[in-house]
């Protein structure tokens, strides 16, 4: 069966501010270039390489193929980040102010896309990943965002807390079409992961 290591981008400018990104298309920071071009160091190799075409995905992406000097990149817009609705490009601070206790409620405002809505495109743009990798053994890199990374884990009942920028999380498709979250790897040091983020990223 295939595996997939997905990566989460290198910081956003959005990240370095604690905003909520959802499907906001933001651009990495410097720190975020810095952390992808470090990443790129303890990816490796792998049959297919495919991103979520949100650019801070993208630019990881390109900024680690273009260290390794692989490729091509296959864009997913099926991987791009679960919409956040109205809360796309506010802080906690705001969410609070505006929508006081929502967040210890696990409440969310209009316009945010539920587990079930996110899965639907999550587990197709995963299959299709899975499906350009001809060995069954194969395997394949997609640079994606924490917030399905999380619901992947939640799905298999291994949810570890936050997942830093360039973190990583090997999943496995089974030849029936069963998707599985395995280990976590951790792609940089620690003296390059910002302690600052944002719930959606």
């Amino acid at each position: 069966m295939p595996r997939i290591l997905l990566v989460r981008h290198g910081q956003s400018e959005w990240n370095a501010e604690g905003r909520w990104q959802g499907q906001a298309d933001i651009p990495l920071s410097e720190l975020g270039r810095a952390q992808a071009r470090a990443a790129a160091e303890r990816i490796g190799g792998f049959d297919v390489i495919a991103s979520s075409t949100l650019q801070r995905a993208a630019e990881t992406a390109f900024i680690v193929t273009n260290h390794l000097g692989i490729g091509p990149i296959i864009p997913m817009p099926d991987l791009i980040e679960r919409s956040a609705g109205e809360w796309s490009g506010l802080t906690r601070d705001d969410i609070e102010r505006d929508w006081p206790g929502y967040l210890q409620a696990d409440k969310r405002p209009p316009g945010y896309e539920s587990d079930d809505e996110l899965w639907v495109r999550v587990e197709r743009g995963l299959r299709e990943v899975a499906a350009h990798v001809a060995d069954p053994h194969g395997e394949a890199v997609a640079f994606v965002h924490g917030g399905i990374m999380y619901l992947l884990e939640d799905r298999s009942g291994v949810r570890r807390g936050r997942i830093d920028n360039v973190g990583g999380l090997w999943v496995d498709v089974s030849p029936d079409g069963e998707i599985r979250a395995l280990d976590r790897v951790q792609l940089i040091d620690d003296d390059l992961v910002s302690a600052q983020s944002s719930d959606i990223l």
